[in-house]
């Protein structure tokens, strides 16, 4: 894998992912060539990201509207390692890197049929309140949930 500034060392990085979600390219996601859209992407992050947090079971506290917190994405970057096509059936992985107060930094890593890694990519999330769009800290049971995965 090519260097990437988010990841100290590639194989130990790679080890420490285990959630993952199945996805099949499909072709609306592809371009003229039959080639991944580089936006498409994105969309899988969104999906491996929002079972993560139901696993952890926080999805649902934050879908109820009764809940004061809700989940933004304040960034993500991607970098694309391998061509994707068409049809290829992938694994997109996604795992808690770091955790802050309000935040938490999750890395992503997207695998083909043969294991081999097509996308690297890390994001951060922030916990907010509805009503003001500031920053809620992570209770000390949802902090240590985080941490422990």
């Amino acid at each position: 894998m090519k260097h990437i500034s988010y990841v100290e060392n590639a194989l130990e990085w790679e080890k420490e992912f285990s959630f993952f979600i199945p996805v099949k390219v499909r072709f609306s996601e592809t371009d003229m060539f039959g080639h991944l859209n580089n936006k498409a992407p994105f969309t899988y992050f969104e999906e491996a990201r929002i079972e993560f947090f139901k696993e952890l079971g926080f999805m649902q506290k934050w879908m109820d509207k009764k809940t004061e917190a809700m989940i933004v994405v304040a960034n993500q970057q991607c970098d694309y390692l391998k061509q994707v096509y068409f049809d290829e059936q992938l694994r997109v992985y996604v795992k808690i890197q770091s955790v802050g107060t309000s935040s938490a930094d999750l890395h992503y890593m997207v695998k083909n049929e043969a294991g081999e890694i097509c996308l690297a990519a890390r994001g951060t999330i922030v916990q907010v309140s509805r009503t003001t769009g500031k920053g809620l800290p992570w209770s000390d049971e949802w902090k240590a949930k985080l941490l422990e995965r």
